[in-house]
């Protein structure tokens, strides 16, 4: 029975299933999330703690970045098991004495959860007992309008996050839900596309046989089309 607990407590949210619900308290006051997101992508991470040189870099850098993620309708929620006071705290310091990169005078907008009793962190796995037992790893939840996990991510405490990486995935995966495509490897807005989407293999012959200039067929199960940067990001980036 205890083993079964165990696994409970650090089981996590699995892609294509709800975004499990949770009432805290942030930097920026109250959430109950999902429910106050719905309408907009969120990206909800975690990191270790606060006050150390890792989390600090990516906490300026979704700082510098969080306007790009805003124009994407994609929202940033952060969490680790520290107190409000420590939140508060820490990114007052990034504020007034931290410059990184060219990056200073940072103020952090987003909400930060507090999770001093790792309820959060539990529901989300995000406690992994083989890195610690008091810290969250860096786990990344990407969330959809309504509230579907898309993306799940996970580093260990001493990697940071690639956020170029995470700013694609969240244009990548509006662009396969705008045009109903799949992306290749390395995939950026204007490159060309997969289709139909990765999985199905109906109209074979007539992808083959298509006389569509902006179609190309490497095989009978592998075919791209051209999708214009330019289409992609203005259903997708907010109009200035």
């Amino acid at each position: 029975m205890e083993e079964v607990k165990q696994e409970q407590a650090f089981a996590m949210p699995r892609i294509g299933e709800k975004a499990p619900d949770f009432k805290a308290k942030t930097t920026q006051g109250d959430i109950n999330f999902p429910a106050d997101y719905k309408g907009s992508w969120v990206i909800l991470f975690s990191h270790p703690a606060d006050f150390t040189p890792v989390c600090t870099s990516e906490f300026m850098t979704f700082a510098k970045l969080e306007k790009d993620f805003n124009d994407a309708n994609c929202k940033l929620v952060g969490l680790s098991v520290d107190g409000l006071f420590s939140h508060i705290a820490w990114l007052r310091t990034i504020k007034e004495k931290i410059e990184y990169k060219g990056m200073k005078n940072m103020e952090i907008t987003f909400p930060l959860i507090e999770d001093i009793s790792m309820n959060v962190a539990n529901k989300y796995g995000m406690i992994m007992p083989g890195q610690s037992d008091t810290q969250a790893v860096r786990a990344v939840f990407v969330i959809d309008p309504q509230g579907i996990v898309r993306t799940v991510l996970y580093y260990p405490l001493s990697l940071g996050r690639n956020f170029d990486e995470l700013y694609r995935i969240v244009i990548a995966l509006q662009a396969a839900d705008e045009f109903g495509i799949a992306t290749p490897a390395d995939w950026q807005p204007g490159d060309d596309v997969i289709i139909p989407p990765a999985g199905s293999c109906g109209g074979a012959k007539d992808r083959m046989e298509s006389k569509d200039e902006d179609q190309h067929c490497y095989d009978w199960f592998f075919c791209t089309k051209k999708l214009a940067k330019e289409k992609v990001l203005s259903r997708i980036i907010k109009k200035k």
